[in-house]
């Protein structure tokens, strides 16, 4: 009689284990943006913003789902005093994509938007002097390929992103003007 009354509270235990274990590695397969020039939340190195060479940082992408057609990326500054800088608008990458290296020119089926500087390209950081800004890399695995042409606006892209995101990651890096 006893045997029993100990059994149910351990097969109880054992399925909140096994629950809790699955979370965590569903969680390890979970769509993943990185930098090896700076951690989330850490500082983006000067040589990535308007103070620098004004290229891109290098991003890795790990554990894109497999239904993923293509990934979408999009990087922005909700500090900016006018309301949030758009800073690159990218789409139609590969699912395969595993990095984008330092100063990326796309190529084929990739496009870049327009962002807030006016331009189709990248551009970095270059906040006024103050308190750093947050810059958010934010990708997107996508269920299908945007149909959109080279230049489109953040707000075009936004539009096209509804109802197909599989997946989201973001990265965040932070960027003050040195004090000259």
């Amino acid at each position: 009689m006893h045997y029993k009354l100990l059994v149910i509270p351990l097969m109880v235990m054992l399925l909140l284990f096994s629950a809790s274990l699955t979370k965590e590695v569903g969680a390890m397969d979970a769509l993943k943006i990185t930098s090896p020039a700076f951690q989330n939340n850490g500082n983006i190195p000067g040589k990535y913003t308007c103070d620098g060479s004004d290229i891109n940082p290098p991003l890795v992408i790990e554990n894109c789902p497999a239904a993923a057609k293509s990934i979408a990326l999009i990087c922005d500054d909700p500090d900016a005093p006018m309301g949030t800088w758009v800073h690159w608008v990218l789409f139609g990458l590969p699912p395969d994509q595993k990095a984008l290296p330092q100063a990326y020119q796309p190529k084929g089926p990739v496009k870049q938007g327009k962002n807030s500087f006016g331009k189709v390209l990248y551009g970095g950081p270059c906040p006024p002097s103050g308190p750093p800004h947050r810059y958010f890399f934010r990708l997107y695995a996508l269920d299908r390929a945007l149909d959109l042409k080279a230049g489109a606006s953040r707000a075009d892209v936004d539009a096209a992103l509804k109802g197909h995101v599989l997946a989201e990651a973001t990265l965040m890096g932070r960027y003050g003007r040195p004090k000259k």
